[in-house]
């Protein structure tokens, strides 16, 4: 069964997941978006204003603890009011910790017109961050980074580009301070089914793309990481448990051996549609998140989505 692995205990409004093994220790450590479901105000208040959340396992994912939120991310220009932080990215590298977070002054209640930018960070341990600061990319509504190194050699950014339909573009680095734009790499609309939260690993001798459609996740593969092709969507068939029945939603990919750990996160409440007022109350905005496998078989890549709560998808 897939039941929920975890719900933010103080809002209830975990999403955007992103684990990462804390090096020299068992610790796994999730950072999320903590969503505010029951925040006052019009519109779309409450999936902004959200600090980053952070949850701990030391069971290869068995189980995870509440640790938490990330302090220190907001730009000292905005100190003393309330922002947004959204969808982090963290990896290690180059010996040290790098976040990568969607970033929003203050709270905004609707979406038009509202700048966000991708912002670095660094950190010796994963606890205390050093703002680097914003990324120049090609616009000023960018969100949802993903970063990997490359069979060229290069560290290369996806993110969505929310001003060119919901589109994934990609920026390339040698040292993950200085970024360059490369180009677009998954059109959105009208030329392209929308999407956001790229995702991009490695597993079974491919590289591979995943995007949350919001209807599944649409599936890309690549032998360069550079050109794709794309295989069709996971994930867009309900769980066996009932508070799994809807689409799974911006996910991150941990590998893990022979086969790779897909988080993501679903309104287990809201009778999902398209509707661009979303769901429709306190309920239908809580999220959890879940987990389930990826493996490779024949060159296509294979979701399986009903692993119970309480295995351990982070042993190899």
């Amino acid at each position: 069964m897939s039941a929920p692995i975890y719900r933010d205990p103080i809002a209830d409004g975990a999403a955007d997941p992103t684990v990462i093994r804390k090096r020299g220790t068992d610790e796994w450590w999730m950072f999320y978006t903590n969503r505010q479901p029951a925040a006052a105000g019009p519109n779309f208040t409450w999936i902004h204003g959200s600090p980053i959340g952070v949850a701990v396992s030391t069971d290869d994912g068995a189980s995870w603890q509440y640790r938490g939120t990330v302090a220190g991310l907001d730009d000292p220009k905005d100190a003393g009011q309330r922002n947004t932080h959204w969808a982090p990215e963290v990896i290690w590298a180059e010996g040290q910790y790098h976040m990568w977070l969607s970033y929003i002054p203050g709270v905004p209640d609707n979406w038009p017109g509202v700048p966000r930018t991708i912002t670095h960070f660094t950190s010796p341990d994963l606890e205390t961050w050093t703002r680097v600061g914003p990324l120049k990319l090609n616009g000023p509504r960018v969100i949802d980074a993903c970063v990997l190194k490359c069979p060229d050699g290069l560290w290369r950014m996806w993110y969505k580009d929310e001003d060119a339909g919901s589109s994934t573009w990609s920026a390339v680095s040698t040292d993950l301070f200085d970024w360059r734009q490369e180009g677009l790499v998954l059109p959105g609309s009208p030329d392209a089914p929308p999407h956001e939260g790229p995702n991009v690993f490695v597993l079974g001798g491919w590289h591979w793309l995943i995007v949350d459609e919001w209807r599944g996740q649409g599936v890309y593969r690549s032998d360069d990481a550079v050109n794709w092709v794309r295989q069709g969507l996971v994930a867009d068939q309900p769980g066996a448990d009932a508070m799994d029945r809807r689409f799974a939603r911006h996910a991150d990919v941990v590998v893990v051996g022979g086969h790779a750990a897909m988080y993501y996160f679903t309104h287990p409440e809201w009778e999902e549609t398209r509707d661009k007022a979303g769901p429709p109350d306190v309920a239908a905005r809580k999220t959890a998140v879940h987990h389930g496998r990826l493996t490779v078989v024949d060159g296509v890549l294979v979701f399986e989505r009903d692993v119970a709560a309480g295995v351990p998808l982070l042993r190899a």
